[in-house]
């Protein structure tokens, strides 16, 4: 518990060492990654004190704190793109992009917990099968983090952060396509007579529309989509 207060408080401070935030804003972000990690928490919680720690508790507990990351995740990876191409009412979404990436980020040590958890306790195939791809993307989570860091964000030019950033969530919207997409055609392909698990159908439809967005916005930017006198890009 030490090491999550760590890790949370660190979180907190990446966001607040931004210089061009106003007092209420960064103590709104802190207030945010803490909820965020102890709404997972307390999910898991319920969920394994009804269920039981088994298979099928850790099953649901798993499915709730994914998608519950990805509810943060999502307006991180278009808020941007939806400011660029709906106009200033939307721009809230990308000035608030990298409180939703960092509550996302604390969100999801629950899941990762959960995911240690199962990978300790399965058979080494099901390890082997998952967890390269799993843990890269844990890597491009905490790494997207740290970029919020002002020191490490000195590092390196902001051209060669942008293209990081953009490629680690290019990478986690994979991680959750593979997830909300892959996974139920799969399943339903193993057995065709089940029903497609149309619980997936909201994560699928956005985690399909993300990049669909992310395109258009990027093809708006550069001009050849709308004309000049649309509303003012906001750029990521």
């Amino acid at each position: 518990m030490i090491l999550v207060r760590l890790i949370l408080g660190s979180l907190a401070r990446l966001q607040s060492s931004r210089k061009e935030r106003s007092r209420a804003r960064r103590s709104g972000a802190g207030l945010w990654i803490y909820a965020a990690f102890f709404v997972a928490l307390a999910l898991t919680a319920i969920v394994l004190a009804i269920m039981g720690t088994g298979e099928k508790g850790m099953g649901i507990a798993l499915r709730l704190t994914g998608r519950l990351s990805f509810l943060f995740f999502w307006p991180a990876y278009t808020g941007a793109a939806i400011a660029a191409l709906f106009g200033p009412r939307f721009n809230i979404l990308a000035q608030r992009a990298g409180d939703f990436g960092l509550a996302y980020a604390s969100a999801h040590l629950v899941h990762v917990g959960l995911v240690a958890h199962l990978v300790s306790t399965s058979q080494p195939p099901i390890t082997e099968a998952i967890m390269p791809f799993f843990a890269v993307g844990v890597v491009w989570t905490y790494l997207l983090a740290l970029s919020s860091w002002e020191r490490l964000s000195k590092l390196l030019s902001p051209n060669l952060w942008r293209a990081l950033r953009n490629i680690g969530l290019e990478y986690l919207a994979i991680v959750f396509f593979a997830d909300f997409v892959l996974l139920p055609v799969r399943v339903h392909i193993d057995h065709p007579y089940q029903h497609l698990p149309f619980q997936y159908l909201p994560f699928s439809i956005l985690i399909i529309i993300g990049p669909i967005l992310r395109i258009a916005a990027m093809i708006r930017r550069s001009g050849l989509l709308w004309s000049s006198k649309s509303s003012p890009v906001v750029s990521r």
